[in-house]
């Protein structure tokens, strides 16, 4: 996680790498919620999944956009009271929330993750090309 410097220090890590299709966003939400169960963090087990089924969603959509075959990254990262869940995909376009209507049916992916994180964001991290989305749960850092 080194574009996360907030987080180098924490002991509680996590990764998976997962191929941008469709089954990757059920098994990146069961790879947290047994991680989590593991680190006695369950406290975080649905707000997390939510997270991470906006946010690898949102990775595996922008990877068929942009035709790219590059896998989707997932980092999960506590210091016990806050946890930052991470997603990489290979696109350089930063995330925008939608503008939606009320009868969309999507759309609303970023709007819910800063919903129910308290801080979220995006960088670009040198050396690894695309982009890594990021979302905080709990205590503000």
């Amino acid at each position: 996680v080194r574009f996360a410097p907030f987080a180098v220090r924490w002991q509680l890590r996590t990764f998976l790498e997962l191929d941008a299709l469709p089954g990757a966003v059920p098994c990146a939400r069961l790879h947290a919620r047994n991680v989590l169960a593991e680190w006695g963090l369950t406290v975080f087990s649905e707000n997390a999944g939510l997270l991470i089924s906006e946010l690898v969603t949102n990775a595996i959509q922008i990877s068929h956009v942009a035709e790219q075959d590059a896998p989707v990254r997932l980092w999960l990262v506590s210091d016990r009271a806050q946890l930052v869940t991470f997603v990489w995909d290979a696109s350089p376009l930063p995330p925008v929330p939608g503008d939606v209507g009320e009868d969309a049916e999507s759309g609303r992916g970023l709007l819910i993750v800063q919903a129910v994180s308290a801080r979220w964001g995006w960088d670009f991290p040198p050396g690894m090309g695309g982009k890594v989305v990021w979302a905080v749960l709990a205590g503000e850092l």
